[in-house]
C-alpha cells in the first residue's frame, strides 16, 4: 500500500521504519534536508510537502503534537483535496473529537474516510510492533486502516464513530494523570513515615498496589523525575479533558483532586 505520512518525530520515525518494513510504500514529509536524509535511510521516499506526500496514498497517517496542528494539516491545507477517493486518514494526535468530527465531515465531501486513532504506548512498542489504538470511525474505514496500522499496532480497538477514539484515550490520561497524583501522595506518606523514596519505589511494584503508573515513576526512581517527563503531553491531554468535560456538563469526580496532585505543579488548573 502506498502511504503518506506527517509527523517523523519520537513516535512517527519508528512507525515509518514498521511501515517500510512490513513492505509498504511510505512517502514521509521531512521538513528539513538532515530529515529527509534521515527519513531516506530508513527506506521511506522523503518528500518536502504534505500535498506530496497524499499524492496517490491510499492511507494517510498524522501524528503531530497538537490539535492546531492537525487542524492545519487537514482542514486549511492541501491534504483531502489530494487523496484519491477510497483513501483513508488516519490521525494519531490525541486532541479534541471536535476536530475529529469536523475533519471527517469535511473529508467525506472527497470520498476520505476519517479514523481517530490515539495511541497508547511509547517508541519500544512501536519497535515491537505492541502499540495500542483506540480507532474511531465507521467499520469500512478502521479496516482499511488496520492494514496500515497492523505493522506497529497491537491491539487496535474499534471504540465506535469517529471522535471515540478521542474520547477513549482522554478518559484514559485523566485516569493516568490521577493515578500518578495516588502514587505520589502514597510516596509523600511514606516519607513522612521515615521511608526512603527510592526504597519505597523498589517495593512497592511487587506488591498489590502495582500498576503501570506505579512501575513507571519506579523506572526513573523518583516521582518527580517521571512527572517531568510526561509533564508535557499529559497537560496537554487533560486540559482537553476538562474542557470536553465542562462542555457537556459532565463530572470528573474524585478524579479532579487526583490529577492535580499527578501532574507537575504548573499544569494544574
Amino acid at each position: 500500500m502506498r502511504i503518506g505520512f506527517v509527523g517523523a518525530g519520537r513516535m512517527g520515525r519508528p512507525m515509518i521504519e514498521r511501515l517500510v518494513r512490513a513492505g509498504h510504500t511510505v512517502r514521509a514529509v521531512g521538513r528539513s534536508a538532515e530529515t529527509r536524509s534521515a527519513l531516506g535511510e530508513i527506506g521511506a521516499e522523503p518528500v518536502e510537502s504534505v500535498g506530496a506526500a497524499a499524492t496517490g496514498a491510499m492511507a494517510f497517517v498524522v501524528c503531530v503534537f497538537t490539535d492546531d496542528q492537525v487542524r492545519e494539516i487537514c482542514l486549511d491545507g492541501p491534504l483531502l483535496t489530494g487523496l484519491p477517493r477510497g483513501a483513508v486518514l488516519v490521525v494519531h494526535t490525541t486532541g479534541s473529537p471536535d476536530t475529529t468530527t469536523e475533519i471527517a465531515a469535511a473529508a467525506r465531501s472527497y470520498g476520505v474516510e476519517v479514523v481517530d486513532a490515539p495511541v497508547s504506548g511509547g517508541p519500544h512498542n512501536i519497535a515491537a510492533g505492541e502499540l495500542t489504538v483506540f480507532a474511531g470511525g465507521t467499520e469500512e474505514a478502521v479496516g482499511r486502516a488496520r492494514k496500515a496500522l497492523s505493522a506497529y499496532a497491537d491491539p487496535i480497538l474499534h471504540v465506535g464513530p469517529p471522535g471515540s477514539g478521542q474520547r477513549v484515550k482522554l478518559v484514559n490520561n485523566a485516569l493516568f494523570a490521577a493515578q500518578i497524583g495516588l502514587v505520589a501522595d502514597a510516596v509523600r506518606f511514606g516519607t513522612q513515615l521515615g521511608l526512603d523514596e527510592s526504597a519505597l519505589l523498589t517495593a512497592l511494584p511487587h506488591a498489590s498496589s502495582s500498576g503501570r503508573a506505579l512501575t513507571s515513576i519506579a523506572s526513573k526512581g523518583a516521582v518527580d523525575a517521571f512527572r517531568a517527563s510526561v509533564g508535557e503531553f499529559l497537560t496537554k491531554d487533560v486540559t482537553v479533558a476538562r474542557r470536553l468535560a465542562t462542555e457537556l456538563d459532565a463530572d470528573l469526580g474524585i478524579l479532579n483532586t487526583a490529577i492535580d496532585a499527578g501532574l507537575p505543579e504548573s499544569g494544574g488548573r
